[in-house]
């Protein structure tokens, strides 16, 4: 006899259906899997046999079974496919009407004794389903309540593969003994959104003009680095930097949330992720947990667990040489691609990058920098530079200089602005830039193309001829000029100005080089935004 259930298989956080096809004749006995399995997968044959056995079903021991995954040339990894592989042999040898199995994903995976433990990825598994019209899911219990964070999904949260026989014979479900401890979830410690309710841009004296660079960063997208000698609030004002940032969208939401739950570190009882995310690996993180990696399934990086969000990497020029260069690919792109030689995973990583550096290793070679002098070589300050020189630089939009408050810019009567002040500015220029994009395939200006930009969105005649004299005379690359545009138009868009002149452009080169901003350019973004129309005609 022959029957069919239906799971999923990922490919990084992108789910593909998978047929799961039984057929149980008369011959040798035993089984055979085929359609491209990896080790775990082969390994599921005992642990498949073995919980039918015990679960008090039949298991078809005097005939030959057959197991296909189809499509077969789809690389499959992994345990979830454990229940849709008993379930599909228990049909085939006649224990299950096939007709139960119709329009219904199985996934999870099984224990010796006929218990169901939960899997990695439940979340972009049960969106595939979703896709390809199917409205049933059988899941692990534990993970019930993220399997119905999908919209329009019958969820049903089982115990055992007894349970799910049942259930689909349309018996009363048998009692089923407690979770075992260390299988009731995935969780690894998430901080999520925690972490962004304890600080506040409140909390900071002075820092003006890295308070409108960050502003600016958050505003349009820009990736942005903080240097400075140690001590000067370098970190402090990177950890604020997600407190400014608008709520996700709910599109944005899911795809965090989809990654979140292949790392593991999905909380389903938050519900749909609200803030943006904050991680902060430390210098020593391998190339893998940044990016991506591992084996046999890829899993995703830091970068791409802070999509939608805030990465900060503190002490940048620390980090190894392979990890520095592994950042080009998302730093312009938004996304990471992880190629192997069977397979090509692309994780999401649209993430504000916000990047931090001491002057030096010892992080004293600085004049604002009193009373400890600096102990490094002269070389070793040279090769600390070299990590920000070059590729990386150039996809660097901001640099703001850093510096230690000194006694006499202490105002004691100052009331710095709040997160949420200044967010609602960063929502009101972002709400600008989604009409102006409508039409596009990307939100903000950190994210439009040059060819856009050049053609329907162009620099005011005065401003564009700045840019192509520098470019000429060598002290700006065309990508350089390209984000120049950009922070241009986010510049303009906080000061409610419709399009970007001279005043805007020179704001901008200024935010990029590194150099003093003006009163003027920070005092501007307080003008109201009275216009949304950002095309000029």
């Amino acid at each position: 006899m022959f029957a069919s259930t239906h799971t999923v298989a990922l490919n990084g956080a992108v789910g593909h259906l998978v047929d799961v096809q039984a057929d149980v004749s008369p011959g040798m006995p035993g089984l055979t899997l085929v359609g491209r399995a990896d080790l775990a997968l082969t390994e599921g044959r005992d642990r498949v046999r073995m919980a039918v056995v015990n679960s008090g079903l039949e298991w078809p021991s005097t005939r030959r079974t057959t197991v296909l995954l189809s499509p077969a040339d789809l690389p499959k990894s992994g345990t979830h496919y454990d229940l849709a592989m008993a379930v599909a042999i228990l049909a085939a040898a006649g224990t299950l009407d096939t007709a139960a199995l119709d329009a219904c994903a199985l996934i999870g995976e099984v224990s010796l004794d006929g218990g169901l433990r939960p899997v990695t990825g439940v979340l972009p598994m049960v969106l595939a389903a979703r896709q390809r019209d199917l409205r049933r899911v059988i899941v692990p219990e534990p993970q019930a309540r993220e399997a119905a964070m999908v919209p329009g999904m019958e969820v049903l949260g089982l115990r055992s593969l007894a349970q799910v026989v049942a259930e689909l014979r349309g018996e009363e479900v048998p009692p089923a003994p407690p979770v075992p401890a260390g299988a009731s979830g995935q969780i690894l410690g998430w901080r999520g959104e925690d972490r962004l309710e304890e600080v506040d841009l409140a909390d900071l004296v002075g820092m003006r003009e890295v308070r409108f660079a960050i502003e600016v960063a958050a505003a349009g997208g820009h990736h942005i680095l903080l240097r400075g000698p140690k001590g000067c609030g370098k970190t402090s004002i990177a950890e604020r930097v997600a407190t400014i940032l608008p709520d996700l969208e709910p599109d944005v939401a899911v795809e965090l949330m989809a990654v979140q739950s292949l790392a593991g570190v999905l909380d389903p009882v938050r519900g749909l992720l609200r803030r943006p995310p904050f991680t902060a690996p430390h210098h020593d993180a391998s190339k893998a947990s940044l990016v991506g990696g591992g084996h046999p399934r890829v899993r995703p990086g830091q970068i791409s667990l802070a999509h939608g969000g805030v990465l900060f990497l503190d002490e940048f020029p620390m980090f190894r040489a392979d990890v520095i260069e592994a950042l080009r690919e998302p730093l312009e792109s938004g996304d990471i691609t992880i190629a192997r030689a069977e397979e090509m995973v692309t994780m999401p990583a649209h993430s504000l990058v916000v990047l931090a550096a001491n002057p030096c290793p010892c992080g004293n070679h600085s004049a604002d920098v009193n009373g400890e002098p600096c102990t490094c070589r002269e070389v070793e300050r040279r090769e600390y530079g070299k990590k920000i020189t070059g590729p990386i630089a150039d996809r660097i939009d901001i640099t703001r200089h850093v510096r230690p408050l000194q006694p006499h810019e202490y105002d004691p009567g100052e009331v710095p602005e709040s997160s949420a002040a200044v967010r609602e500015r960063v929502v009101a220029a972002r709400e600008r830039q989604a009409e102006r994009y409508a039409d596009c395939g990307w939100r903000l200006n950190g994210q439009a193309t040059s060819t856009a930009l050049r053609e329907r969105w162009p620099l005011v005649a005065a401003g564009q001829a700045e840019l192509d004299q520098l470019v000429f005379a060598g002290k700006l690359s065309r990508r350089g000029a390209v984000r120049v545009h950009r922070l241009a138009w986010t510049v303009a868009d906080l000061a409610g100005v419709a399009v970007p002149g001279v005043r805007e452009v020179h704001t901008a080169l200024r935010l990029r080089s590194g150099d003093p901003l003006l009163a003027d350019d920070y005092h501007r973004r307080r003008r109201p935004v009275p216009s949304r129309h950002g095309e000029p005609s």
